[in-house]
């Protein structure tokens, strides 16, 4: 006799697209913005070109942005954010 292999099911549907791993989108808090409309045109210009959607653009954008900062800057900022983030959600970022 053969020996069998265990099959590995996939799930049904697209996998979450969330910014770590198992994080889905559609759990993330919205934001509300408006833009000049050619600001508009270039970030879905540069999601179509880059085939990434507008919030990770977005997202890559501030990083980039902090990262041009100062240290003592980026230092505030990410105190600040720290305590603007949920309990849970300071607990999960600590462990990565």
């Amino acid at each position: 006799m053969s020996a069998k292999r265990a099959r590995v099911r996939r799930r049904i549907g697209r996998p979450p697209a969330g910014a770590r791993a198992g994080e889905r989108v559609k759990d993330y808090p919205q934001l509300s913005i408006r833009l000049p409309s050619d600001v508009k045109a270039k970030l879905q210009a540069l999601s179509l070109v880059a085939s990434r959607p507008q919030w990770r653009i977005v997202t890559d954008a501030i990083d980039c942005y902090l990262r041009a900062r100062s240290a003592a800057e980026r230092k505030i900022v990410e105190e600040i954010a720290a305590r603007r983030q949920p309990a849970r959600a300071r607990r999960q970022s600590g462990s990565r």
